[in-house]
């Protein structure tokens, strides 16, 4: 994408060039070689081996090119087997020396305009001290086994080219340093700086909150340069392609996992003192028209942004008695509301106003259970409501999902759905087409932010579809049904993205899905629900323990050093969460009073009208940083057909559209006599659920068996379950057939065998002599080689006089135009102008 300002200054965000890396391992050094895809750029990194405690990195900062390398390998490390990666993670030390991660497998799992999007799936780490330096200690090979057992390669997530820490309204934004300029103050800003240079180089500033390797990062992102350095994040993407009518729109899931107050279910509940509560995840909807592959001038991108997130507030569960349902209990007492008050003014900071809080907990019990979060939670919220004005006031909303789902007449589904389009016109959607902005959020939560919230987000993300298509111009009311395929492909989305978050914080997959309140699940699947809630029980006793320390251990919380009681003898990791307990923190400077919580003091409006976004703006200095557009297609590169990046992903014909309908429209209601797509047995899973690619189709159609039967013909199913696909890096599978094919009936299989004998006695021959017992088979028409016999096409005059004209107009284009046609241009131009500006674009 291209930001520019009123007065042409033309913005390019850093393509990160080192997308291929080799590693040199000699005695005394690490030689790390980094190029782009192209092989026309090279830099280098020394890595010190001599040092058996400290991290010694040389970075020059040169550019290099592929004959400066190759000379220095064959001075410096010949003969010396090179191992190769995708990236660098970084560096982590434990008791001994420092070990380097590098990423060794990636697979592409979706595409934003001309970003690409990778998926992590292999990683491997390599000890740097030499063993001659090397100094031993018993508790090394333990911790970094319990470091190992922080899975890379499950949905972890990084992109070149694409800041995926941030939503694509923020992406889009124009940068902080130039949001309140104008002509003038650009022009200076271009005199002072950069000598009236009109092209920039944006590096933009990553949202820390959703880095997870940030830690791994902290001894060199200083002192390498930025094409070395990768954020990446933790939690979900996965991309689908909604056909319409021929037309491809993406829809894509992408689930952002903060690193902040991170851990297991009942290990982490509540939220600290800084308001970063427990399970925090940040879902972004994004739908792109695939039509229009123009990001420079004015895509038609749309994004919905929601969240979910534990009720903040100091509250755990006792799990020393082994119960299915451990006490709820506060346990500090927070009379002054300061923690949700923190947490709020983070909603406030990120997303601006309203802020509409969905509770989908229990109201009422007989015991008293989970509706005592309920109460201090609505508490909390009236407290700090009573500071704001009525038109920045948090949106309070309950709904008690386990309540409402009782009952055959039950329609939990219908409420939620009325309450995501009152919420949806609060909020909007963000669209660069019309140029709206989302302003504030939907905030999402149960008691474990799981099952019911995951049902709730997507009845938020259905509605939030409609209104994206009908923004793009591809739908005309804002309406989808269910049981149609555009709703199909949706679902299928949110149950991966639901699953995976459930493995990630609950240690099973999701146990009251989206068909149990829609009450259409088969009665086999209570079966699977009793499996996953008995698996969340024994990964939540047993494992989180050991999950929790693996964790904070990742993320650089915990740090082990000599003489020091190693993690897994920690009684509790509540200090390492909450450092205010063993260490006096010095008072804030500037500390806002208790009745200005969310931060500012003469506050008249929490809506923005812009989003700030930290970046940097330098001089364009190398024209290949920029080019996405040659690294994404890569046109001089020879590609299979079944490999290419569209081919992979699922697709809506393909994937969810019935065998033998006749109507295209991924938007008309599915109901045949047999039984639904889902309930075959063959889902759609993310890699990391069930192993398999979520790309995969495993569908089946039994909607025109009636008919199949008449004709004695019986429909095979379509292209099943395939390996793992996306364009694995390394790993490499083929492309199923899109079409179903049939069994040959009999009366066909007779007409070929009669074929068949007759080409054979085409080719027999009489004894003694050299012709055929019966006429050649020869085809009806013969056929032509054209790429060896071809002709110039033939120009008539009138076309020669034609073009000639053409081309005489281009030289007098003056004398074409006329005064009022030339006016005209220059109202349409203004107009362009005025609609483009302070977007992002112009």
């Amino acid at each position: 994408m291209t930001v520019q300002s009123e007065s042409q200054l033309s913005l390019y965000p850093v393509l990160n060039t080192l997308q291929k890396i080799a590693i040199y391992e000699l005695k005394d050094w690490v030689y790390v070689v980094g190029s782009n895809n192209s092989l026309n750029l090279f830099r280098l990194l020394k890595i010190d081996r001599k040092e058996s405690k400290d991290l010694v990195v040389i970075d020059d900062g040169e550019e290099y090119t592929q004959s400066d390398i190759q000379n220095f390998i064959a001075t410096r490390a010949r003969g010396v087997v090179a191992k190769s990666a995708f990236g660098i993670v970084g560096f982590v030390r434990f008791l001994e020396g420092y070990y380097l991660l590098l990423i060794t497998k990636r697979r592409r799992v979706a595409a934003l305009g001309l970003h690409y999007i990778y998926k992590i799936e292999d990683t491997t780490m390599i000890y740097i001290p030499n063993e001659s330096s090397r100094t031993s200690h018993p508790d090394e090979a333990r911790y970094v086994k319990m470091f190992q057992s922080i899975d890379l390669s499950s949905n972890f997530y990084f992109s070149y080219s694409y800041d995926i820490t941030h939503t694509l309204q923020v992406n889009m934004a124009v940068p902080k340093t130039l949001q309140n300029c104008g002509n003038n103050d650009i022009q200076n800003f271009k005199k002072e700086r950069y000598q009236n240079q009109t092209d920039y180089e944006l590096y933009s500033s990553p949202n820390l909150k959703f880095v997870w390797n940030l830690y791994l990062l902290s001894k060199i992102k200083d002192v390498i340069h930025r094409d070395w350095i990768i954020y990446i994040i933790h939690g979900f993407i996965s991309q689908s392609n909604l056909n319409i009518f021929g037309r491809s729109v993406y829809v894509t899931l992408i689930a952002r996992r903060s690193n902040k107050y991170a851990g297991t279910r009942f290990l982490k509940r509540g939220a600290n003192t800084n308001g970063d509560v427990a399970n925090e995840v940040e879902t972004e909807q994004v739908v792109e028209d695939m039509g229009v592959s123009s990001w420079h001038v004015c895509p038609r991108i749309s994004s919905f942004v929601q969240m979910r997130g534990s009720i903040p507030g100091h509250w755990s569960q006792d799990i020393a008695k082994i119960v299915p349902k451990p006490t709820i209990a506060y346990d500090l007492s927070d009379p002054f509301v300061i923690t949700p008050g923190r947490h709020f003014k983070q909603l406030f900071d990120r997303y601006g106003s309203p802020i509409i809080a969905l509770n989908l907990v229990k109201q009422k019990e007989k015991k008293k259970h989970e509706s005592t979060l309920s109460i201090q939670y609505s508490s909390d919220i009236k407290y700090l409501n009573q500071f704001l004005s009525p038109e920045h006031q948090i949106q309070y909303v309950t709904f008690d999902m386990a309540r409402k789902n009782k009952g055959k007449v039950a329609n939990v589904m219908g409420r939620l759905a009325r309450i995501g389009e009152n919420a949806l016109a609060k909020v909007g959607v963000f669209c660069t087409f019309t140029k709206r902005l989302q302003t504030g959020v939907i905030r999402v939560n149960c008691v474990d932010c799981l099952d019911r919230t995951n049902t709730a987000q997507f009845a938020l993300g259905k509605c939030a579809l409609a209104k994206q298509l009908e923004t793009l111009g591809l739908l005309e009311t804002l309406e989808l049904k269910y049981d149609t395929d555009c709703i199909r492909l949706l679902e299928v989305l949110y149950e991966d993205h639901g699953d995976t978050l459930a493995l990630q914080y609950g240690g099973s997959q999701l146990v009251h899905r989206i068909k149990t309140y829609r009450k259409t699940a088969p009665w086999t699947s209570q079966g699977n629900d009793i499996m996953q809630t008995l698996s969340r029980y024994y990964s939540n006793t047993f494992s989180d323990f050991e999950k929790q320390h693996a964790m904070n251990l990742f993320l650089g919380l915990f740090i082990p050093y000599d003489n020091q009681s190693p993690i897994w003898e920690q009684i509790t990791d509540y200090y390492l969460h909450h450092p205010e307990t063993i260490t006096l923190l010095p008072l804030e400077e500037n500390r806002l009073p208790l009745t200005q919580w969310w931060g500012e003091r003469n506050v008249t409006s929490l809506s923005r009208e812009y989003l700030e976004r930290e970046a940097d703006v330098k001089p364009l200095s190398n024209p290949t940083s920029i080019d996405v557009y040659s690294d994404f297609h890569r046109i001089h590169e020879f590609t299979a057909l079944t490999e290419i990046f569209p081919a992979t992903i699922s697709h809506s014909v393909r994937d969810f559209m019935p065998n033998c309908v006749t109507d295209y429209s991924p938007f008309t209601v599915r109901v045949g006599p047999g039984r639904r797509r889902e309930e075959n047995g063959k889902g759609f899973k993310n890699p990391s659920v069930s192993g398999q690619s979520s790309t995969s189709s495993a569908t089946s159609s039994d909607e025109c068996s009636q008919e199949s039967d008449d004709e004695d013909v019986k429909t095979e199913s379509r292209q099943s379950s395939s390996p793992a696909k996306g364009s694995t890096e390394s790993a490499r599978s083929s492309q199923g057939n899109i079409f179903a094919l049939k069994p040959i009936s009999s009366q066909d299989m007779q007409i070929y065998k009669r074929y068949v004998v007759i080409g054979r006695q085409s080719i027999r021959t009489k004894e003694g002599t050299n012709k055929p017992l019966a006429h050649s088979l020869k085809p009806m028409t013969e056929f032509i080689d054209s790429t060896l016999q071809t002709q110039a096409p033939v120009v008539t005059k009138k076309s020669l006089d034609f073009y000639a004209n053409y081309v005489k107009k281009m030289y007098s284009i003056d004398e074409c135009i006329t005064p009022y046609q030339a006016e005209r241009y220059a109202r349409y131009c203004n107009n362009q102008l005025y609609i483009y500006k302070g977007v992002g674009w112009d």
